[in-house]
């Protein structure tokens, strides 16, 4: 079944999709094969669930640079992937359908401008921009008539240009309160707004700012998007997510809400406000009613996503998750609103749950192996991305009867297909305090048995981030083991999946159970025939970091090398430096000058910089001078101190990379170096 597609540039006829052949010497994975995959986004469905709508992304190493096509492909598993798109080297993005069944997505006119909303028709042709769109950062179509609701930046704020424009080549900021930094973003006196205009051929006419004046974002910022919005089925409100605090008090809570605005009166309702904690990504129902999803408390950003729903003509409000342990990542509704299906983690596996709205039963649909990141409803289907550690996203079409899962995407089977992958072994080891632990234990390709192989242990970073089946170009399990290493990822205390006692032990207890977790897996693996006890190394990022900073002042001689990238080193510090300030009172139990908080002054107790009395072991720092979130300073401080300590060290420092190393040749340097180091030491 395949048909061909109209290019929306030019009108040229396209071609059916062919995946590129990457080169893979000998069947190594490396990190030039990793870039060199297609990466595959979110689907879209059509109105008549015929078809769904995605983009894969290609880097080009040489030029530094990743675009985004978008891609068509039917939903019953039958057909072939159609390209749509040929940006001529502009990416295409947030890829939608209208509801007349045209497609709509963002990309700028020119090299020089802006990305604006583009609509084209089902097959691709006749692509227009559309005049008024430019700066849009999001879109969403109303159900049933020709409005959009988008999101664009809008300045409020002054700057020192404002101020003195007789000094138009000064350089500096002048700061206030706090929130003036966010993970890799400096506040520039924009703030993000719901627009809702009508699209009118190629022009958007009447457009209003439902948020005119106020100096709050919606979408949230830095990663909310337009799952942060929903139209009501009559097209006559929509409602959006915003916390509407501005500075100190931005910087302490997670208090989120849900506000609906009537086009028809013009006045914005909240209608979570006894809620204190976040409540995102709304949806409404035929009824009118509306869900969401809500934490419980306050400046607890790793609390329990619940789904909620509101009678709006009643009032009546109800948790539908009552009693469950699971933790919410995203839902969808299915079109009578009767059943709900969401994504949450279960014993280190996101799968795809379902939960009757009536009865509140929940069940798992899915059972295998895998993380699901996205869902979208295809008639009796629901179409979702899908990872394992040795497979990148593709888009499975999952039946709501059984759960069975078919790849329709296969958008790198070629290049799978010729790589050596190792496996992944499931063990639950009993931790210090008698509990079971599940730990992944990652196993080189060709594994022998017989022979005795350099072992890394994962610390992961969060740090409540459930070490699942997840696909990363940066932390990738399949990577470390092409290498000749295994590797021990425990799901240590302080992760979701294993039910709430678990996941929040970790809170005001940095330093204390979850290290010993570490040790117990690493002490169990390492017991192994096949691992070199004498070859050991710990690594981690973020509250990873953390852990191996820790860890370096605790280990008894365990590891050979240690690896941090963008890791806590002094608490004192990073609670005053840090941007969420919610985040270290909630996890620290307050501020290190409070002597009377027992808590607070027992959190601060186990800061790292504290045991570098005990530091003996070879280590490298990575940090990136966009962290904002645990700003270099920290990393600068670990290398110092390790080189005044006579210990060999190396400090990898990025000035144009975040809390991350995303740029393309930037993570290909990243994975050279960390390899090189860990083989200095380990083999």
């Amino acid at each position: 079944m395949t048909s061909s597609f109209s290019s929306c540039d030019n009108n040229d006829k396209s071609s059916l999709w062919s995946e590129p052949d990457v080169d893979v010497p000998g069947g190594h994975f490396s990190p030039e094969v990793m870039w060199k995959m297609g990466a595959v986004g979110a689907p879209a469905v059509s109105p008549d669930a015929k078809r769904a709508l995605f983009t894969i992304s290609y880097t080009d190493i040489a030029a530094d640079k990743t675009t985004t096509e978008l891609y068509t492909i039917p939903t019953d598993g039958n057909g072939h992937i159609e390209q749509l798109t040929n940006g001529n080297g502009l990416s295409s993005s947030a890829p939608a359908f209208l509801p007349d069944g045209r497609i709509a997505f963002l990309r700028p006119k020119d090299k020089d401008s802006e990305d604006c909303l583009w609509v084209a028709n089902p097959d691709g042709s006749d692509a227009k921009p559309i005049a008024n769109s430019e700066g849009i950062d999001g879109f969403l179509f109303a159900p049933c008539d020709s409005r959009v609701a988008f999101v664009r930046s809008v300045k409020l704020d002054t700057d020192i240009h404002d101020l003195y424009p007789d000094l138009p080549k000064a350089n500096a900021r002048i700061e206030t309160d706090l929130m003036y930094r966010h993970w890799n973003q400096w506040a520039d006196g924009k703030y993000s707004h719901v627009f809702i205009a009508e699209l009118s051929g190629d022009k958007l006419l009447n457009v209003k700012d439902i948020m005119e004046g106020e100096r709050f974002h919606s979408p949230l910022r830095p990663f909310g998007g337009v799952e942060q919005l929903a139209w009501s089925p009559d097209a006559q409100s929509i409602a959006y997510t915003s916390k509407k605090l501005q500075g100190k008090e931005s910087a302490l809570s997670t208090n989120s809400d849900i506000y609906i605005y009537s086009l028809n009166s013009g006045e914005t309702v909240n209608i979570s406000a006894p809620n204190a904690g976040y409540d995102t990504n709304p949806a409404f129902a035929p009824d009118g009613s509306i869900f969401w999803l809500s934490m419980e408390h306050d400046g607890y950003e790793s609390d329990r996503n619940r789904i909620f729903h509101k009678n709006l003509n009643t009032g009546a409000l109800e948790d539908l998750t009552v009693g469950s342990e699971l933790y919410v990542d995203q839902f969808a509704l299915s079109p009578d609103a009767k059943t709900i299906w969401f994504i949450a983690d279960e014993n280190a596996r996101d799968a795809i749950f379902q939960l009757d709205v009536a009865s509140r039963d929940i069940k798992r649909l899915t059972a295998d192996t895998a993380d699901y990141t996205s869902l979208a409803i295809a008639a009796d289907n629901i179409l979702a991305t899908r990872t394992s550690m040795f497979t990148p996203p593709d888009i499975f079409r999952v039946s709501t009867a059984d759960g069975k899962a078919q790849n329709i995407t296969n958008a790198n089977a070629r290049t799978l297909a010729k790589l050596k992958m190792g496996r992944a072994e499931e063990r639950w080891i009993t931790t210090t305090d008698g509990k079971k632990m599940l730990t992944w234990v990652i196993l080189p390709p060709d594994f022998d048995k017989n022979k005795k192989y350099p072992a890394l242990l994962y610390c992961q970073g969060g740090p409540q981030s459930t070490v699942s089946q997840f696909w990363s170009r940066r932390w990738n399990f399949a990577l470390m083991a092409s290498n000749g290493y295994v590797v021990i990822a425990p799901n240590r205390r302080g992760l979701p999946g294993f039910g709430v006692e678990w996941n929040e032990q970790i809170s005001m207890d940095y330093g204390g159970q979850n290290m010993k977790d570490y040790l117990s897996a690493v002490d169990t693996i390492s017991a192994e025939p096949f691992v070199d006890s004498e070859r050991l190394g710990c690594v981690g990022a973020s509250y990873g970091g953390f852990s191996v900073y820790w860890l370096a002042g605790h280990h008894q001689k365990r590891f050979k090398a240690f690896l941090a990238h963008c890791g806590i080193f002094n608490l004192e510090q990073l609670y005053s430096t840090t941007e969420e300030l919610f985040f270290t009172n909630w996890d620290l139990g307050g501020p290190y000058w409070d002597k009377d908080n027992a808590v607070a002054q027992a959190s601060f107790a186990n800061s790292p910089h504290l045991f570098v009395a005990q530091w003996d072991t070879p280590i490298m720092v990575v940090h990136g001078d966009k962290d904002f979130r645990i700003p270099y300073t920290q990393g600068m401080g670990a290398f110092n101190v390790a080189r005044m300590k006579g210990l060999d060290a190396q400090f990898l420092y990025f000035p144009d990379e975040c809390h991350w190393v995303s740029h393309p040749q930037n993570s290909i340097l990243w994975h050279r170096e960390f390899y090189r180091w860990l083989d200095r030491w380990l083999k």
